[in-house]
């Protein structure tokens, strides 16, 4: 698969920029962006967080690395669903085409994908 095509099957445009299923493992060693993994429900972002999933503490931790990664402001992210879920949907807010290239080039840029 390549990576636009990867892109495409974890994104989807909303109105305020893109929505990025995400699979979150939380009391890792690291937080780090870990490529894509087969869930249930599709192809998702593989991101693991130091934090514990206790009062949104992994949640947080999770936007947090999600902007960094993206290089946009901590603001413009949100989990907008699974908030209790190892499945989640991060929302980032921003011109839908510009944060689309930049997850797909992001994907590209990994080993594995």
């Amino acid at each position: 698969m390549t990576a636009s095509r990867t892109g495409d099957a974890i994104c989807r445009a909303i109105p305020t920029g893109i929505a990025i299923r995400v699979r979150l493992t939380p009391r890792s060693q690291r937080d780090n962006i870990d490529g894509l993994e087969e869930t249930a429900e599709g192809t998702a972002l593989k991101a693991r967080v130091r934090a514990v999933p206790e009062s949104g503490a992994a949640n947080a931790a999770l936007e947090r690395l999600v902007a960094g990664w993206l290089g946009v402001p901590k603001s413009s992210v949100e989990v907008i669903a699974g908030g209790k879920s190892r499945l989640k949907t991060v929302a980032v807010s921003g011109n839908t085409a510009a944060l689309q290239r930049q997850l797909k080039a992001k994907l590209a840029g990994m080993s594995g994908t």
